[in-house]
């Protein structure tokens, strides 16, 4: 996030030409079958002595631009170890890691967002968190399990978020809306914005790939759903709690209270700003940033609230959960420095530094007993959401099957299908793919 906010999204997948920075020098200057609970099972353990030697580091989006000032940090009580830090394109980065471990060209270490860590999982190329390296117990749960496979965790958590919703209450008070706190409140509120002036007034993903799928995933948790089983072994993708999950969110389309057809991701921020939609249910705490940019604070603070998404019938509450984590490849070469450097970034003065630096919400839970996250209704919101966040379902196949979820959903926002067929033919094709396993 940028200054308080990170832009980590899809935005930021548009990089450039994979670079590899001045090495910097630092001298004198699977899949969850148990809760957050689960003891890592590390193959090795990691002493307390300082870090040496070299250690290549892979990083990917905007989130590394600022990770120097982090070495700079570490530096202080590793003075021998050296830091090659090489830039890679997000959206380049799953096929170029995949590659590496299959030629056994890996760097020492990487972060992976999590919506791509169960794919690159399956691959079997990193090492599992050594023995006593971090406690589970320090990291939001949600977060902790997206890397565990088969009982053993292989991954780090670095920073975490989670989306909220995002209404102009300016345009909520002229029209007598209520911001809304539950799907029923949802839908009156886009009648009353409607009756008002506000043509579409619910901004969905309606991409119709894996982040609508992502979405319905948030909406089916909400109903008491989801699309895999809990012990991640088969598809539940049609099922009841699931499909009257998706008649919900296509009757916010088929009401007129949102389009089919937009807006899309980057055109989100001026339909909201210029009053096209004036409620983003399920939004990134980026676009209180954005927003921020494209008019100023004083705007945003005056005419937006960021919030808790929307609960499901009975109170279900979830939310999209996302952030990053730390590996280490298995033929590495320094894998020693570079969990050091992971048992860092998890200390809470470092999760806080590191906030401060980038704006990156911490994955370590009691970083946000800092008064520097105490600050402002974003937080809040973000925080809460942390205790019930949704990661897109944690099977190396998500990324196809999400595939084939996003494109039915778009037959039922069209109208030429019903939510039970579109879920029923996602169902027949996810059962053929399987869940990688």
């Amino acid at each position: 996030m940028r200054g308080s906010i990170t832009k980590r999204s899809r935005a930021l997948l548009l990089g450039a030409a994979t670079l590899t920075s001045a090495a910097l020098i630092l001298t004198g200057c699977g899949r969850a079958e148990t809760g957050a609970d689960t003891v890592p099972s590390g193959s090795t353990s990691v002493d307390a002595s300082p870090a040496t030697g070299t250690v290549e580091l892979w990083t990917q989006g905007a989130d590394g631009a600022k990770l120097p000032e982090m070495f700079t940090e570490f530096a202080a009580s590793n003075p021998d170890v050296t830091i090659n830090m090489t830039e890679v394109p997000a959206e380049e980065f799953a096929s170029k890691m995949t590659a590496a471990v299959a030629a056994g060209t890996v760097p020492d270490l990487v972060y992976i967002f999590t919506e791509s860590q169960p794919g690159l999982l399956n691959t079997g190329g990193f090492d599992p968190v050594p023995d006593g390296l971090v406690d589970s117990a320090d990291f939001f749960e949600s977060m902790w399990n997206v890397s565990i496979v088969d009982g053993t965790q292989y991954g780090v958590p670095w920073y975490s978020y989670t989306r909220g919703a995002l209404y102009r209450t300016d345009l909520a008070q002229s029209a007598g809306a209520q911001i809304p706190t539950d799907w029923d409140s949802l839908e009156a509120y886009a009648k009353k914005m409607q009756d008002s002036g506000v043509a579409t007034p619910l901004a969905l993903t309606v991409s119709y790939d894996i982040y609508t799928a992502w979405q319905l995933e948030v909406y089916a948790r909400a109903n008491g759903g989801g699309m895999v089983s809990d012990d991640l072994s088969e598809w539940t993708i049609n099922s009841p709690e699931n499909v009257a999950a998706l008649e919900f969110w296509a009757s916010l389309i088929q009401n007129g209270y949102a389009s089919a057809d937009g807006p899309g991701f980057l055109d989100t921020v001026p339909w909201f700003t210029q009053g096209t939609v004036s409620g983003i249910p399920d939004g990134g705490p980026w676009f209180y940033q954005w927003i921020t940019d494209a008019e100023d604070a004083a705007w945003t603070e005056e005419n937006v609230t960021f919030t808790t998404a929307p609960a499901g019938p009975g109170g279900g509450k979830a939310v999209a959960l996302g952030g990053g984590s730390w590996f280490v490849p298995s033929e590495g070469k320094n894998k020693d420095a570079a969990w050091k450097f992971v048992r860092f970034m998890s200390e809470p003065e470092s999760q806080v530094m590191w906030f401060k630096v980038f704006g990156n919400m911490p994955a370590v839970e009691a970083a946000w007993d800092d008064p520097a996250l105490q600050e402002g209704p974003v937080l809040a919101a973000v925080r809460e959401g942390l205790d019930y966040g949704v990661t897109t379902p944690n099977v190396a196949t998500w990324g196809e099957v999400g595939q084939i979820i996003g494109e039915q959903i778009e037959r039922v926002a069209r109208g030429t299908a019903s939510a039970q067929e579109a879920l029923d033919a996602a169902q027949q094709q996810a059962e053929a793919i399987g869940v990688g396993r």
